[in-house]
Parts: C-alpha cells; sequence; structure tokens
C-alpha cells in the first residue's frame, strides 16, 4: 500500500507563511470580489458567468471596467481596448519575475503567473529581495488569493440584490490602500523613490486629462523609463 503524499515540513512552513503574507490583501480583495459579483448579475450574468469569469480571468481591474461598459449588443471593440490596458503591466510583472522563478517546474510556472495578481507578484518580489522562491511560497500564495477572489464574487453575484452599492461604504477604496502600503514597501532606496514618484505622477496626470484606463499605461511606462533612465546613469558613476 502506497502511503499518501505529503509536504515537508519546510514545504508546510513556505505555505503558511505564504498564507501569512497574502491575508491582508485577501481582506482587500474581497469587497472588491463583492462588489464585482453584484455587479455583474445587475448587468445580466448568471452566477456561474460570474464564478467562470473570476476563475479563468483573474483580473479585478479589468473584470470591473469590463462590467462596468458592460451592455446589449456588446462593445467587443471597447472591451478589448480597456482590458488590455489594463492588464498590459502583466507583462511588465511577469518579465520581473520570470527569472526568479526560472527554477521552478514550467507547467507550474505557467499557472503560477495565471494566478499572479497585483499582490502576490509584490509578495513575491520582496521575498525574492531576501532569497530564494520556493514552489511552495509561490503557488500556495496564488492558489489562495484566486480561490479568495471567486469565493467573494460568487458570495456577491449570490447576494447582489441584498447587499445594495457596496461603494458607499469605501469598498473601492480597498484595493488602493492596499496598493499604497505594496508600494510603500518598495521604496527602499533614492532610485526606487524616483521611480515610484514619476510613475505616481504621470499616471494622475494622465487620468486627470486623457482619462481611464490610460493612466495605468502611462504610469508603467514612465516607471519604466525612468529607472532604466537612473539605472543606466548609476552604472555610470560606478
Amino acid at each position: 500500500m502506497t502511503a499518501a503524499p505529503s509536504f515537508s515540513p519546510s514545504a508546510t512552513a513556505e505555505i503558511r507563511q505564504a498564507i501569512v503574507d497574502i491575508a491582508p490583501a485577501m481582506v482587500a480583495a474581497a469587497p472588491i470580489g463583492l462588489l464585482y459579483g453584484a455587479l455583474a448579475t445587475a448587468k445580466g450574468m448568471d452566477v456561474v458567468d460570474v464564478l467562470l469569469a473570476s476563475g479563468l480571468i483573474f483580473a479585478g481591474g479589468a473584470q470591473l471596467a469590463a462590467v462596468q461598459i458592460w451592455s446589449y449588443p456588446v462593445p467587443i471593440v471597447a472591451l478589448l481596448i480597456s482590458t488590455l490596458l489594463i492588464n498590459a503591466r502583466y507583462i511588465l510583472m511577469s518579465a520581473s519575475l520570470a527569472p526568479k522563478v526560472a527554477h521552478l517546474p514550467l507547467l507550474g510556472r505557467i499557472l503560477g503567473f495565471h494566478v499572479l495578481a497585483d499582490e502576490n507578484w509584490a509578495m513575491s518580489e520582496r521575498r525574492a529581495g531576501g532569497g530564494r522562491i520556493s514552489a511552495p511560497y509561490f503557488f500556495g500564495m496564488g492558489t489562495v488569493f484566486w480561490i479568495n477572489w471567486m469565493s467573494f464574487s460568487l458570495i456577491g453575484a449570490l447576494t447582489g440584490p441584498s447587499i445594495g452599492d457596496p461603494t458607499r461604504y469605501g469598498a473601492d477604496f480597498a484595493f488602493t490602500a492596499m496598493f499604497i502600503a505594496l508600494t510603500a514597501g518598495f521604496a527602499r532606496s533614492r532610485t526606487s523613490v524616483l521611480v515610484i514618484v514619476a510613475a505616481a505622477g504621470a499616471a494622475a496626470a494622465a487620468h486627470l486629462t486623457i482619462g481611464a484606463p490610460w493612466h495605468v499605461l502611462a504610469g508603467a511606462l514612465t516607471g519604466i523609463v525612468v529607472a532604466a533612465v537612473l539605472g543606466g546613469e548609476t552604472e555610470t558613476a560606478a
């Protein structure tokens, strides 16, 4: 009789640490998931549609943007452009994290990047700064965050009519507050502070002049350019 496989103590500890690290983000994501589920059902999506969207797309900002402009007939072009711009940041996030998880199995990396979000990306980058990212940590964090998002989207879809508008409770600010906290954790040097300030300034200017979702792309591209310029100056000075 073959014994059932079990995690080694170190793997169990890594999963436990991943859950502890991502727990605040899970709390912040809960009201956003409820909001998405409620808005989606109000626009005519059924519970199965909501669950499939959250499980297969797993992109809170893009899902909210899509459901807010959803109408009949479906505005395909507007949906494609808005979700492409909002999710373009995942290309940059994946590129920055790829060499730090290159030692993990290919299939595992593919699944891990599917459940990549701003929060578990930031936590993984922070872990990489202090050591090696393990498979239990990377996959465990992504999995529990994915399940959390699907669960609260489902609850929102089921209870949407009785919840009302969650934004009246300030639920729409939960992600913003979490992003501010995550960004502050990266401000550890003069270069990183300047990159953050430049990206924030560009995003704010684009939001005020052009509007959403262009501010996401403007902030990301500005951050890349400033980081590249300052990085080159540092190497030259060295």
